[in-house]
C-alpha cells in the first residue's frame, strides 16, 4: 500500500556545491523526478532508517483553519 499523500507546506533550505546541484538535477531529469521528490523520498528513508516515526499532515486535525475562518468572519460587517 502506498505511503498517504503528504501536504507540503514547509520550505527547507540548503547549500550545496553548484556543480553537484547540476550533477543532482541532470540525475532527477533523467530519471523523471523532480529534486523535490528525489529529497522527500531521501528524508522519508532517513527518518526510517533511523527508527523516526512521523504523521502526514493529513492524518493530522488541521489545527489553524478554525482560527482563520473565526478572524475572517469576525473582521466582516454583519448584515442585518
Amino acid at each position: 500500500m502506498p505511503p498517504p499523500m503528504e501536504s507540503k507546506t514547509a520550505r527547507l533550505t540548503i547549500l550545496v556545491d553548484p556543480a553537484k546541484k547540476r550533477a543532482f538535477e541532470r540525475l532527477c531529469a533523467a530519471l523523471d523526478l523532480t529534486p523535490s521528490q528525489v529529497v522527500r523520498q531521501l528524508i522519508r528513508e532517513y527518518l526510517t532508517a533511523h527508527g523516526v516515526t512521523w504523521e502526514t499532515r493529513s492524518a493530522v486535525p488541521p489545527a489553524g483553519r478554525a482560527k482563520t475562518r473565526a478572524r475572517r468572519s469576525a473582521r466582516r460587517p454583519r448584515r442585518v
